[in-house]
């Protein structure tokens, strides 16, 4: 760990201000074919470990679908410090590990999934339409847990992910591209978090 990363980590370690607890990141199929990017992600998993972090979130967005499989079974041979659970468009059971990857899924997709489903238990009667609340629709969807920190990679733009869980998530971008993605930019996003003040859409 170089200089300016041990001063990044004695700021975050003494600072009085909570460290995030469910973590989230967005990268993208294309961020996965650079040299060196899957081990960037098992770096990134150990680093959100260590400071504090009890469930990271990815997503992996893709352009083509065919390339679902293969990614799945190159995640899938990471050697990860927490047990994974990996999601994509054919699951259909929520994903419950501290380290959780999504490939290829849409929020609008696992969002629009959720309410089928509750559709599906009202038709059945399992359900009565008074009961449906906010919770309903959560139990329904493949990442229930909502990130306190969302980063961005490469670009100052929202993605289709998690668009119910992360309404009310710290939203961390970066102009890095994942392939120069380093643990100083993780403390960066840790950093910012800690100097923001959340306010849960109030």
């Amino acid at each position: 760990m170089g200089l300016y990363d041990r001063y990044l980590s004695a700021r975050l370690r003494l600072a009085d201000a909570p460290l995030p607890e469910q973590v989230a990141l967005v990268i993208t199929e294309r961020d996965l074919l650079e040299p060196g990017a899957y081990d960037t992600l098992t770096d990134l998993f150990a680093w959100a470990f260590d400071y504090g972090a009890a469930r990271v979130t990815v997503s992996v967005s893709v352009l083509d679908a065919d390339a679902i499989p293969t990614l799945r079974t190159s995640l899938e041979s990471l050697d990860v410090p927490r047990k994974m659970a990996i999601r994509g468009p054919d699951d259909d059971t929520p994903a419950d590990a501290p380290v959780q990857v999504a490939i290829g899924l849409g929020g609008r997709e696992e969002f629009a999934t959720a309410v089928r489903g509750v559709a599906e238990a009202v038709e059945d009667g399992d359900l009565a339409p008074e009961d449906i609340d906010e919770e309903t629709i959560e139990d329904r969807l493949l990442f229930p847990e909502a990130p306190d920190l969302l980063i961005k990679t490469g670009a100052e733009r929202l993605s289709d992910f998690m668009i119910w869980q992360s309404v009310y998530s710290e939203l961390y971008f970066t102009d890095v591209n994942w392939r120069d993605f380093r643990k100083r930019e993780y403390l960066r996003a840790l950093r910012e978090y800690q100097d923001r003040q959340r306010r849960f859409g109030r």
